[in-house]
């Protein structure tokens, strides 16, 4: 499975669980009838919201996905492709994180509202590396694939040979 391709999962399935969670909360208050609930919610998300934007705000790799570019090891042939024991290996903390998430949350709605907010505020915190990473493999003319690996380990990603994008150079530059 491509890099790219995994770090742009990572924030549609965010942002998805955050949208279930939030959905499971409104419509636990309004079950509840409990208005604090819904207010104490939108606030949290509406400041996770503002985090996330902030902290996703620039265009480079997080240092954690720069050091996992750094250390990919160079291979001449694409690595095993499995996307669904990959995506699985890799997320495998959020699925667990939003099933407990929505199972509390029939006892306790707050927990879904809170757990879509942390959501919220990872995807919107990742939402530019995936053109970051892009970028790079254009520029150096390379594609980073991640590596089988067990559930609990870190990521590792193999380098191979892309294709390199050269630019025609700009008119008075």
């Amino acid at each position: 499975m491509r890099f790219v391709d995994l770090l742009r999962s990572t924030v549609l399935l965010s942002a998805g669980t955050a949208t279930m969670l939030g959905v499971i909360a409104v419509i636990a208050a309004h079950l509840d009838d409990d208005a604090t609930l819904v207010l104490f919610g939108a606030g949290w998300w509406t400041l996770a919201a503002l985090t996330g934007t902030w902290l996703g705000r620039r265009t480079e790799p997080s240092p954690s996905i720069r050091r996992a570019l750094r250390e990919a090891r160079t291979a001449t042939t694409l690595p095993e492709l499995a996307p669904v024991r990959i995506l699985l290996n890799r997320l495998w903390p959020l699925l667990v994180a939003t099933l407990i998430a929505a199972g509390v949350a029939v006892v306790l709605p707050q927990v879904a509202a809170v757990a879509a907010g942390f959501g919220l505020l990872a995807a919107l915190a990742m939402r530019h590396q995936e053109r970051a990473v892009t970028a790079i493999e254009e520029r150096d003319g390379v594609t980073f694939f991640v590596d089988s690996t067990t559930a609990l380990g870190g990521v590792r990603l193999v380098r191979t040979p892309g294709l390199r994008r050269d630019l025609p150079p700009v008119p008075g530059h």
